[in-house]
């Protein structure tokens, strides 16, 4: 298991964390874009340190909707 992988999948998961208190609790729309970009990062690092094949069909998509929701957090954030 590679150290350095799996503290990045640590951190990955405590700004979720971060990300899913903001979006709830403290209701900031803009939360919820960043919270689905890291989860969708958090799952690709998992499947990375498991060895966990996963198809470039799924992976490409994925990474251009992480992209599109973190896109789509940073123009909300920045019209509040």
């Amino acid at each position: 298991m590679d150290i350095i992988q799996f503290v990045t999948v640590v951190i990955d998961i405590i700004i979720v964390s971060i990300l899913l208190y903001a979006a709830i609790r403290k209701q900031r729309i803009c939360a919820w874009g960043m919270a689905i970009a890291f989860i969708i990062y958090a799952f690709y690092d998992l499947a990375n340190l498991f060895g966990i094949y996963v198809a470039q069909g799924i992976i490409s998509p994925s990474l251009l909707i992480a992209s599109t929701a973190a896109l789509w957090a940073v123009v909300k954030m920045s019209q509040d």
